[in-house]
């Protein structure tokens, strides 16, 4: 194992451990307000300062870590579980399906995916869900691709023709044959797409139309940042520097296991 994936592992392994039990390496109230110690720099006392409210900031970048991690999953898992579908149909469905299909996903891939989540929180409004949700269908068709593209060279396999000389109907191959042989690339895809959906949620947040302040979530703090960030400039450096490192750990995390997939 390289040295950059040993500290991506670190790094996440870091995250797990904030996100699971935050009170171990924050153990204060990340909501608990202390006017008097509005905009402290950092210290001894407060590792990443305080922000307006006198708020401990490295005590909420840490309680901050489960709900940034947890909407990165669920709009991941809402892409991948929505490219399977399109995946499966179009790499394994009849030519006229796939051709449709192919068509629909060269459409939305096409679109930008950002903004293809701003424009569906404007149609069902702002909030922590529909964010989730936009992100999650915004990264849905470049995942479906690949996916599409994986599915179409285990279909001609002699294994998997086979299969169908022997009898078995097609969702009996897929259950057996595609899906077992497309899970590493699934993978692959989800710890890369984690990183890039924390990213992209957190831009959500910071433009008001996710999580909201006070909430101990990354991109809200961002958000409550920014009207200081030429004076206090610790308010957004923290919680930014977090995102950067779990999508540059993410995104280190998955490349080493495609390069060790593609080799094995």
């Amino acid at each position: 194992m390289r040295a950059r994936e040993i500290a991506a592992v670190a790094v996440i392994v870091f995250l797990g451990v904030a996100a699971l039990a935050p009170g171990l390496l924050a153990p204060g109230d990340p909501l608990a307000i202390a006017p008097l110690d509005a905009f402290r720099p950092p210290s001894l006392a407060h590792f990443f300062g305080t922000d307006e409210s006198g708020r401990d900031i490295y005590t909420r970048v840490v309680h901050g870590t489960g709900a940034s991690l947890l909407i990165g999953i669920a709009a991941t898992a809402i892409g991948l579980g929505l490219a399977v579908v399109f995946g499966l149909l179009a790499g394994f469905g009849p030519r006229w399906l796939d051709f449709g299909t192919t068509r629909l996903l060269e459409v939305l891939f096409a679109f930008p995916g950002l903004l293809f989540a701003l424009l569906f929180i404007v149609v069902y409004g702002p909030g922590v869900v529909t964010s989730t949700i936009a992100v999650g269908l915004s990264t849905a068709p470049g995942y479906a691709r690949i996916i599409r593209s994986r599915v179409i060279q285990v279909r001609t396999s002699p294994y998997l023709e086979a299969a169908l000389v022997l009898g078995r109907g097609g969702p009996t191959r897929i259950a057996l044959h595609v899906l077992p042989n497309v899970a590493g690339s699934l993978f692959v895809l989800a710890t890369l797409g984690i990183g890039q959906s924390i990213v992209w949620a957190s831009s959500l947040s910071y433009l008001g139309l996710g999580a909201v302040p006070p909430a101990a979530e990354w991109g809200a703090m961002l958000s409550a940042g920014r009207t200081y960030v030429t004076s206090f400039w610790w308010m957004t450096f923290f919680p930014g520097l977090f995102i950067v490192l779990t999508a540059v750990a993410a995104t280190l995390l998955g490349r080493g296991l495609q390069d060790r997939i593609r080799s094995s």
